[in-house]
């Protein structure tokens, strides 16, 4: 098998890690617009060696992983380089926008788009884990867009490397992600905002912060050049999420303000249903 991966950081990376041992023959080249990423790529063995332009000719499969404004950008040159039966995918934490770039393309029947709800708040080649996509979730919009040889290939690989397949339109994906991750990236960027300027002794962070902001804040590590692009184009779902989740805060607020803690209790209580639903309990409606 013959795999070109366009973009070699945590996604990439850990991509490549796993194809290997399903598939230990695979050759795998990679391309990635930091020089440095993809020379640590080479050492650190994720890759066999750069990509050439030969190599998405020939290629079996192409991930990009790469911030959803250079897919807008790369897919469409990715899908005229490639060969007749070469599988391409993405990794893009958006859908809608990129479904449509690419909707009248000649080659839209080689692209699936994908979305692994896998990764952490780390980038780079480094952060590149064994394991990363096992037991997760992989979202696949406009599956009937895409060649059945072709969608078999992928399964397979996503079969052997143990992710579960939801299938679901674009414009759903955009709008339940925008709940789930999206607004998670920004309330902890915006948490850490707002500690860093209240907290001007760092010290006192250092030395007063538990686990409880720790685990909070953690999404705040993540890289603003990946997420920018992310809010950008699911700009109108971000911000409906925004304002029900300011909503929210302004409404407990309300609460601490006049004194109800009764409601403050009620609140809390309610909202510890999370853990049923995250941990796959069906709900128990009265």
């Amino acid at each position: 098998m013959k795999v070109v991966i366009i973009g070699v950081g945590l996604i990439g990376g850990s991509f490549a890690r796993d194809l290997r041992k399903v598939f230990p023959g695979a050759q795998i080249t990679g391309a990635d617009h930091n020089e440095t990423h993809l020379k640590r790529a080479v050492e650190l063995g994720l890759i066999d060696r750069p990509a050439e332009d030969l190599d998405l000719r020939e290629a079996d499969v192409v991930l990009l992983s790469i911030p959803v404004n250079g897919l807008l950008k790369q897919l469409s040159e990715v899908l005229d380089a490639i060969g007749e039966e070469t599988l391409v995918m993405d990794a893009g934490s958006t859908k809608a926008e990129i479904c449509r770039k690419v909707a009248g393309h000649e080659r839209r029947r080689n692209f699936l788009a994908c979305h692994p709800i896998a990764g952490t708040e780390f980038t780079g080649p480094e952060a590149a884990i064994s394991g990363l996509f096992e037991g997760k979730t992989n979202i696949i919009c406009e599956v009937e867009q895409t060649a059945f040889r072709i969608q078999e290939r992928a399964l397979e690989l996503f079969g052997k490397m143990g992710m579960r397949i939801r299938y679901m339109n674009p414009e759903a994906h955009d709008r339940h992600i925008a709940y789930v991750s999206h607004l998670s990236h920004i309330s902890s960027f915006m948490l850490g905002k707002t500690v860093i300027e209240k907290e001007r002794n760092e010290r006192d962070i250092f030395d007063l912060a538990g686990s409880g902001f720790e685990s909070t804040v953690r999404l705040a590590k993540s890289s603003p050049a990946m997420w920018t692009p992310i809010f950008e184009q699911n700009r109108k779902n971000v911000l409906e999420t925004l304002d029900e989740y300011i909503g929210n805060l302004q409404g407990f607020r309300q609460l601490l303000d006049s004194g109800d803690y009764k409601g403050v209790f009620r609140e809390m209580e309610e909202t510890n249903r999370i853990g049923e639903i995250l941990n796959g309990i069906p709900t128990q409606k009265n």
